[in-house]
């Protein structure tokens, strides 16, 4: 008796090519994945601008995308995810 394995349930209405309908963060709404940075000991966001952009005085965009969670600029600690717009 040759038995062929029943789809499951949840997955009767999948078919490949499909797009999910997970929502998709604001800042990939346009197709650009989100970059980020992990705080280390001795960051500074000048420093975090001098490495991605190539110039330290671009720290303001760093700050300006995470005023949510850095209040002084000069503040920052490891640990914390940075957004990089």
């Amino acid at each position: 008796m040759d038995s062929k394995p029943t789809p499951n349930d949840d997955f009767l209405d999948v078919s490949s090519g499909h797009s999910s309908t997970a929502p998709v963060p604001e800042s990939q709404a346009d197709g650009i994945p989100e970059k980020t940075h992990t705080v280390v000991a001795g960051d500074s966001l000048s420093k975090i601008a001098k490495q991605t952009y190539g110039d330290g005085n671009r720290w303001r965009e760093i700050f300006d995308a995470n005023k949510d969670q850095i209040t002084d600029p000069d503040k920052i600690h490891p640990g914390q995810v940075l957004r990089l717009p």
